[in-house]
């Protein structure tokens, strides 16, 4: 099966903690990378993880508070003293060019590549929407609910086309150069003109994989009707139940909100970060969220998802 990973680049809120680092992650399909939000310290998180910078060519931000963009502009910087030339794409809330253009003038003066921003949708209901297609992946834009505009991100992997029957290929003695076609929905006929449809020479490949990200937000009722058919799950956790109070007031989740949404959508996996720096231990959270949804597990620095 080819490669759908997620690395945890940083998992901490926003206040700066010596145990986690701010938001980002970074989707592996394909080898091809995605980045999801964008704390301080990331590129040199991307270094720790031997990721490399020239796959990177989308970043998605959730939101435009400062533990997950702040590690942009040096991102950008950084790329730019490496030589790169091809376009990076930046999917964010519009307010983000007009922020950042006048950073990128003077911090970024003589980029060699274009930074092309891709304003986010204005959601007015509960319904995803695709904001980047290609061979490999759907990206779909979800509303949450948090102090600014925001919204998560869920990775479906494109359908694969399906597998041939070895068997009838050699039984029909299909050339080799015809595999594609029949994959692609084409049947066969033979000499003697008996034809063989598409459905006899093939068997469905396996279902496609799909990684959902929500982080910040509070609890969101509606939002496991949007998770469907989600494999991993990365939610938010800031706090725990006895902080309920202060999770509604920041607009944020408890591990148990977190595990509940997990539980109503019917993900296999759960993930769960963004922890208020008030814990020194996060084993509270995960069996907080562990007793509502006991397929959870807490992010780390380094850890390495396989969807």
């Amino acid at each position: 099966m080819e490669k759908f990973q997620v690395h945890i680049l940083g998992c901490g809120s926003a206040l700066p903690t010596m145990r986690h680092h701010p938001t980002s992650q970074v989707v592996n399909l394909r080898e091809k990378l995605f980045m999801i939000d964008c704390g301080e310290g990331t590129q040199l998180q991307l270094r720790r993880q031997h990721l490399k910078f020239s796959r990177l060519d989308h970043i998605f931000i959730s939101h435009l508070h400062g533990d997950h963009v702040l590690g942009l502009l040096p991102l950008i910087s950084t790329l730019s003293l490496m030589g790169r030339t091809t376009p990076l794409h930046i999917y964010a809330h519009a307010a983000l060019e007009g922020l950042m253009r006048p950073q990128l003038s003077f911090y970024c003066a003589g980029l060699n590549f274009d930074v092309v921003f891709h304003a986010l949708p204005t959601f007015t209901a509960m319904t995803p929407e695709l904001v980047f297609s290609d061979r490999s992946v759907d990206v779909y834009a979800v509303p949450l609910r948090h102090r600014l505009p925001a919204c998560g991100f869920i990775f479906r992997e494109r359908p694969r086309l399906p597998h041939i029957r070895r068997d009838m290929i050699d039984f029909l003695q299909i050339p080799h150069y015809e595999i594609t076609n029949i994959k692609q929905g084409a049947g066969w006929t033979t000499e003697d003109g008996d034809y063989y449809p598409h459905e006899r020479l093939t068997y469905p490949a396996e279902r496609g994989r799909c990684y959902a990200y929500c982080s910040d937000t509070e609890f969101l009722p509606q939002l496991p009707g949007v998770l469907s058919g989600v494999t991993v799950l990365f939610h938010e956790a800031t706090f725990g139940q006895q902080h309920a109070a202060r999770a509604a007031e920041t607009h944020h989740s408890t591990a148990a909100q977190a595990a509940t949404v997990a539980a109503r959508a019917g993900v296999e996996r759960l993930i769960i970060g963004h922890y208020s720096s008030r814990y020194d231990d996060e084993r509270p959270l995960l069996d907080e969220a562990r007793a509502v949804f006991p397929h959870t597990q807490l992010a780390t620095e380094g850890m390495v998802v396989e969807v």
